[in-house]
């Protein structure tokens, strides 16, 4: 006897944009043989629209069950003019809390002590400790330059993979604290590195003399911030102020690529390794783009574990390679796109992103300030 999934919902799913809303359609219920009681549609349980497409039915084939995953999707739920993932970078005021943003401010204060006592300064940090424990392998700026980034990507993509079993055992919040903890010192000293020893590589090419290159690395770090960013859309979520969850973004810059971060990185790396020519600019650029390439397909699994064919709807219409979705019309962009990037993060990160680039002499000074 062939039985059917259903599920009823009062109202359009929240997650639908409004020139995206359209009615779902979906199969009723059978009874079940001997006339037993079906699922009350008031008490039907709702579920997130991401959790629709794991909705399968089974069917009779030859007298017997098959299950078909996914066979029971509702009408239109795999379509392009749906969402199955999240509204991304979306921000209305009037659900912001004084409260949380005056934690976040506490927090942020308070991890920024604890880092600059705990690892930056010489005389009460280990900072400079690790970082001489490092150097101490090679006396090649290069090699340490490529170890300091594989420690950082192995900690952090380490502690990403591991992220469902430890927050079962610790908690989202508790388990986010621990792994800002482990990633930002190695991230700071890395940086930090980068910025004092970038120009005592070998010199591989020196085009800063040319006509128009300074524009093409600066117009392409610019950019290359607005896909960095969307690793961050909820900074509460960072800080643990909200609990912190894994996203399955969808909208914005993720229909262009679904993983932005990776593809911000790779156009940082290049636009900076071309202006220094150099190297450890070389050596630096080879560890964080194969660090990226990795974390893309680590982000995959990590979605596909989580969401399951939500995901794999997603991953269909979207592309890792920039705007090939949309190229081949796997992507169907709505015809207000543009109104998905006018919104505060983004306003905020055009902001911040040219505050950093009139602030890296600042940047370089307190780099400077340390032996490292």
């Amino acid at each position: 006897m062939a039985s059917h999934l259903r599920l009823h919902l009062a109202a359009p799913p929240p997650l639908l944009l409004p020139h995206h809303r359209r009615r779902l359609h979906l199969r009723p219920l059978a009874r079940p043989a001997g006339g037993g009681p079906s699922l009350s549609p008031a008490r039907a349980p709702l579920l997130p629209l991401s959790r629709l497409l794991l909705l399968s039915r089974a069917r009779a084939v030859g007298g017997g069950a098959e299950e078909g995953a996914g066979a029971g999707l509702a009408e239109g739920e795999g379509e392009a003019g749906s969402l199955v993932g999240e509204d991304s970078a979306a921000f209305r005021l009037g659900d912001q809390s004084v409260v949380s943003w005056a934690y976040f401010t506490v927090i942020l204060a308070a991890v920024l002590f604890a880092l600059n006592v705990l690892w930056i300064d010489p005389g009460t940090g280990v900072g400079t400790k690790f970082l001489d424990a490092v150097g101490s392998v090679s006396d090649s700026h290069e090699v340490v330059m490529l170890l300091l980034t594989i420690i950082f990507a192995v900690v952090h993509s380490g502690m990403a993979s591991l992220r469902e079993s430890g927050e079962k055992i610790i908690g989202e919040r508790a388990y986010r604290v621990l792994f800002a903890g482990s990633s930002l010192p190695l991230a700071v000293t890395t940086i930090v590195y980068f910025i004092n020893h970038r120009y005592d590589g070998i010199q591989l090419w020196q085009v800063q003399g040319m006509t128009g290159i300074h524009e093409l690395v600066w117009l392409s770090s610019f950019i290359s911030f607005f896909f960095l960013y969307p690793s961050t859309f909820n900074l509460l979520e960072v800080a643990a102020v909200d609990k912190p969850k894994l996203h399955m973004w969808e909208t914005g810059i993720m229909r262009i690529t679904r993983h932005p971060q990776m593809v911000g990185q790779v156009i940082w790396c290049l636009a900076h390794t071309l202006w220094i020519g150099n190297s450890v600019a070389v050596a630096a650029s080879v560890g964080l783009i194969g660090h990226h390439l990795f974390g893309a397909w680590n982000g995959d699994r990590r979605l596909s574990s989580r969401y399951g064919e939500a995901f794999e709807v997603l991953k269909k219409r979207t592309s890792v390679v920039p705007f090939a979705a949309i190229v081949d019309g796997r992507q169907k962009l709505p015809k207000d796109y543009y109104k998905e990037f006018f919104r505060l993060p983004y306003i905020a990160i055009t902001a911040l992103t040219l505050g950093a680039y009139f602030a890296h002499p600042l940047m370089q000074a307190s780099s400077y300030q340390l032996p490292w």
